[in-house]
């Protein structure tokens, strides 16, 4: 039984943002697979203005993700592979969220959009780097038709990852819902 996706707004992100950002990824189960814990506030307030530079350059960033009441629930957008390994200079997706919005499809939603977004700007295709133990963010991958590409060992931490793949010339999947 396929259910409608919630409405979610993205927005490049304000340096307001940075202080629900931080708040949102100060919970250890959201950054479980990010390192454990939450960066310090003023690597957010960077990393936000950092965003905004992209969109302003580029045309895409990490945006924030806002639910149905307006409310900052985490991030979606994408960004250059900047690690000297992996897609080196390739173009990630990601996304992160808040433990209260998991498993209602504000992901998939706020990842398909950004896809639109990308195909808009002309970015030819995008990677999502997985933690090879995060069920959720592979469905999303599914959902989104990524293919999996490349299994690799993180250079820092020595976990299995997986290396995701999306052409965007090619039409807009939107089958799955969720």
């Amino acid at each position: 039984m396929n259910r409608a996706l919630p409405a979610v707004r993205l927005r490049v992100p304000t340096h307001e943002d940075a202080f629900a950002w931080h708040g949102i990824f100060a919970d250890p189960e959201v950054m479980e697979f990010h390192g454990g814990q939450a960066a310090e506030l003023s690597e957010y307030e960077e990393l936000t203005a950092r965003q905004r530079r992209h969109d302003a350059e580029r045309g895409f960033c990490l945006w924030s993700v806002l639910d149905e009441s307006g409310e900052v629930v985490g991030f979606t957008g994408a960004q250059p592979w900047e690690h000297a390994w992996g897609p080196t200079g390739e173009i990630e997706i990601g996304w992160r969220l808040r433990r209260s919005h998991w498993g209602q499809g504000y992901v998939t939603a706020a990842a398909r959009e950004t896809v639109r977004r990308l195909r808009a700007a002309g970015v030819p295709s995008v990677v999502a780097m997985v933690d090879a133990r995060n069920e959720r963010s592979i469905a999303v991958t599914r959902r989104l038709e990524m293919r999996l590409a490349e299994r690799f060992r993180t250079p820092r931490c020595e976990r299995e990852g997986h290396c995701y793949r999306l052409d965007l010339r090619q039409g807009d999947p939107e089958t799955n819902d969720q």
